[in-house]
């Protein structure tokens, strides 16, 4: 007999090999069978799942991007990536954000939102009507034209309601003349407006006025609409006020006016170290923002504020960070671009031209679903404007440096113009104490 040499010993080995397993999964020793079983059905599972997840990066671009995590499993601050030390500026090139996504971390990526992004809720038609409605509004001048004119103040409200204050802020504008202001509402065509806007509200709502939700970008293209229609109304527009319809003024209008126009700055609350800042900016994707904002140029303030014309034409003209934030978020929870935008554009572009604190006094203490305090008819007493009035702003809470306001920030007190959210049915006490109290300085 011929002696197997080892090339035949290994042909017959891989022969066999198959009987060998069929033997071994059905044969009668169970606990083989139990582990092997096992370990088949994890591996299908695994390239079932890792199929089934190909397929649906590949039909929906969007989900292969990083998600926001729960708020279980929410990283510490002190564990999150790596943040971008003002990788772009706003005249940057994108380039210069490469060096920053290279060194992103391969660290484990959290969880995929509960629901997909909404549909947008502007059409396309609508979108190019606000885009042109923009460009020409970005070519007004920065400066207040005042050839025979006295600086005016934009009031801008916005709003989707009747105005339950009207009869108190027509004591208001009445206390002047009407070369000192103008008034511009943008009101959601998609609610009833019953009372309409009659006196001198009459004839103030902006042709271009669209829908608008809560945690969307579309309060964000409402502000910039009212802007841009009064850059383009009255060149004389030299402070441009944003609103609610549930403002109430907490001052004449001649104390508001000179506060105003005596200043060379912008009020606006920007707020650089806030706990939700990761969950804000991420809440489009983990990546979405970038390059054009990284984390460390993420800001926070109130959706209220008051802008300079320079720095009105600076939000109308703006392409780049409107890019980003006119994303769909991915969790509407964390979702409150309007109150990001315009603090994170204005620090990016020009964060010693403003006063980083908001004029509008809003009270969230204690609050955790998004709503300030409201003030009902029955706090509402002298006691209660005088409060309001002494309390002063926050200003920001990244200090003063090279990048930051000048150190006459520190320095400064300016007084609430402005105070939400009143319940409607508050007013008639307001305007029993309107003359005495509210507008006596």
């Amino acid at each position: 007999m011929l002696s197997p040499n080892p090339l035949s010993l290994l042909c017959a080995v891989l022969l066999c090999l198959p009987l060998a397993l069929v033997f071994t999964i059905t044969g009668d020793d169970t606990t083989t069978s139990t582990t092997t079983n096992s370990n088949v059905a994890v591996a299908v599972a695994a390239a079932a799942a890792a199929t089934a997840t190909l397929r649906r990066d590949h039909d929906n671009p969007v989900s292969m991007r990083v998600l926001l995590p729960t708020s279980r499993n929410r990283r510490n601050p002190q564990n999150r990536p790596p943040e971008s030390k003002s990788i772009l500026s706003y005249n940057e090139s994108p380039e210069k954000a490469k060096p920053y996504l290279a060194a992103r971390t391969s660290e484990e990526r959290p969880p995929a939102p509960p629901t997909n992004p909404p549909p947008p809720i502007l059409s396309h038609e609508e979108e190019d009507e606000d885009a042109t409605l923009f460009r020409v509004a970005s070519k007004a001048n920065p400066n207040p034209s005042l050839p025979n004119s006295a600086k005016k103040v934009a009031f801008m409200f916005m709003t989707t309601t009747p105005l339950p204050f009207a009869p108190l802020w027509e004591m208001f504008f009445n206390q002047s003349k009407p070369k000192y202001y103008n008034i511009y509402i943008h009101a959601d065509p998609s609610f009833d407006y019953n009372p309409p806007f009659t006196g001198m509200f009459s004839g103030s709502v902006i042709p271009s006025s669209k829908r608008t939700r809560r945690n969307t970008p579309t309060l964000i293209s409402a502000a910039r609409r009212l802007l841009s229609h009064a850059l383009l109304h009255d060149p004389a527009n030299y402070m441009f006020a944003l609103l609610s319809s549930v403002c109430i003024p907490l001052h004449s209008f001649k104390f508001t006016y000179r506060t105003l126009v005596t200043s060379r700055k912008s009020f606006i609350e920007i707020l650089k170290n806030e706990t939700t800042a990761y969950g804000r900016w991420a809440a489009r994707g983990e990546d979405a923002m970038l390059p054009e904002v990284g984390l460390d140029d993420f800001r926070i303030g109130s959706q209220f504020w008051v802008l300079t014309r320079k720095h009105a034409t600076v939000v109308v003209r703006d392409r780049m960070l409107w890019e980003k934030f006119k994303l769909p978020c991915l969790r509407p929870d964390t979702c409150y671009p309007e109150e990001n935008y315009f603090p994170t554009l204005l620090s990016m572009v020009d964060p010693r031209g403003v006063v980083p604190a908001t004029l509008t006094h809003v009270d969230w203490r204690g609050r955790h679903d998004g709503h300030p305090r409201r003030y009902n008819a029955s706090e509402v007493a002298p006691g209660l404007i005088e409060r309001l009035r002494r309390e002063k702003p926050r200003y920001g809470d990244f200090g003063v440096g090279s990048d930051g306001p000048d150190s006459s920030v520190a320095e400064r007190s300016d007084p609430f113009l402005f105070a939400r959210k009143f319940a409607p049915d508050s007013l008639r006490l307001l305007l029993s104490i309107a003359n005495d109290v509210v507008f006596k300085d």
